[in-house]
């Protein structure tokens, strides 16, 4: 069991900016920007390499609760939704999920 699937289901407390019924949206305890929302399915899915067709549906919430969060936390200048996939990309724990970071400059390239 993963860390995020112990947070969907409360074994581990987090502090919660979004929920809905296939997805939950909660900041960062390690964040890399002021404002680091993560945004979990509730179906452990691996990787975005791992999405079907039939995970379509899942991954359009996900990035519409980006904005969602963005618009609740007030992120007005702009913010960056990152979603790493593998080791090599800097993924930590094997289930899909998509950073929200915002108030602070992002640099380009990332990384």
């Amino acid at each position: 069991m993963t860390i995020f699937e112990k947070i969907i289901s409360r074994e581990i407390p987090a502090e919660i900016v979004l929920e809905k019924e296939n997805l939950i949206a909660f900041r960062d305890v390690n964040p890399q920007a002021p404002v680091h929302v993560l945004i979990v399915p509730k179906r452990a899915l691996p990787r975005l390499l791992d999405a079907k067709a039939s995970d379509r549906e899942l991954l359009g919430d996900l990035l519409l609760a980006a904005a969602e969060v963005a618009k609740k936390l007030e992120l007005k200048n702009g913010f960056r939704v990152v979603i790493n996939s593998g080791p090599d990309a800097g993924e930590s724990v094997p289930h899909l999920h998509v950073h929200v970071l915002g108030q602070r400059q992002m640099s380009w390239p990332p990384g």
